[in-house]
């Protein structure tokens, strides 16, 4: 089970299979996940006319199949220059089968070994990267 940290609408992630790897996957690799449970935006009301945006805001379902990330493990691994690095979770951000993101907000810090695995985008929108 991983926390998705983008805004797709997606909670909580199960890792279905790895792709193109016969491995433990880390950070960095692409994955396909199940969406286990869904992330609520607010009211769910369905009187109110203003609470349409806020249900048009779930890009995915629970029991979605899609491609995702992963951007932070609890795996302890050590880098190239000797650090080693321990989040205190596994997280993911879920993205289409063509490599763009589906949420546009990142929320957490994600590991900087997305940078030699030419994941600059998902860089770019996280708050922090260690």
């Amino acid at each position: 089970m991983l926390n998705c940290i983008d805004n797709s609408g997606a909670a909580v992630v199960e890792c279905a299979q790895l792709l193109k790897m016969k491995r433990a996957a880390g950070v960095g690799d692409r994955i396909v996940v199940v969406v286990q449970k869904q992330r609520s935006f607010g009211l769910d009301t369905t009187n109110n006319p203003g609470a349409a945006s806020t249900v048009a805001a779930n890009k995915v379902r629970r029991g979605d199949i899609r491609h995702a990330v992963i951007v932070r493990t609890a795996k302890k691994y050590q880098r190239p220059d000797g650090s080693v690095v321990k989040f205190d979770d596994n997280a993911c951000v879920l993205i289409n089968k063509s490599g763009d993101l589906i949420g546009t907000r990142l929320n957490g810090v994600v590991g900087a070994e997305l940078r030699e695995k030419q994941w600059s985008k998902i860089l770019s929108l996280a708050p922090m990267h260690v």
